[in-house]
């Protein structure tokens, strides 16, 4: 069985047919878009994607500073710069 990853769920009849209450219902929660009673796509409001686009950037930034983190270093003065 296959893990729903959102409190609400529609199938996509329920979705073509009432879109705008659905999206006021999920608020800024996740819906999971059932197929046969199986999980086909979620639907997520902009903001919700835009947290997550920055949450990955910010992921992908921590992995890069790690592996910077041991060099090697170049020294420069201010003036330099």
């Amino acid at each position: 069985m296959q893990t729903i990853m959102a409190d609400l769920t529609v199938s996509v009849t329920e979705l073509k047919r009432n879109f705008s209450s659905i999206l006021a219902q999920a608020d800024d929660s996740p819906v999971a878009v059932l197929n046969h009673n199986r999980p086909e796509a979620y639907l997520i409001s902009a903001a919700h994607y835009e947290r997550l686009m920055a949450y990955l950037e910010d992921l992908e930034d921590i992995a890069r500073v790690r592996e910077r983190s041991t060099g090697p270093f170049v020294e420069v003065s201010l003036d330099e710069l």
